[in-house]
């Protein structure tokens, strides 16, 4: 038997029924910002976090502003 994978992860089906009904275009706003702010906090724990492990201070800061480690396309 077949599987159908449903195009929507849980996450984005809760934002659908959010937005099933008609919201002021002020709302939309703060519900994005409210969105952002809660990413933004994850991504500076998560970055918070790596630090510590590395016990990284401001010398490595300078150091990490200025290295380049990209990947070559050649």
């Amino acid at each position: 038997m077949t599987t159908i994978q449903q195009p929507f992860n849980e996450a984005q089906l809760e934002l659908l029924k959010l937005f099933s009904r008609e919201i002021p275009k002020e709302d939309l706003i703060e519900i994005k910002r409210l969105i952002v702010r809660y990413f933004a906090k994850k991504a500076i724990e998560s970055a918070n976090k790596v630090w510590e492990e590395n016990n990284w201070n401001e010398e490595d800061e300078k150091r990490l502003l200025t290295i380049h480690e990209r990947t070559p396309y050649n």
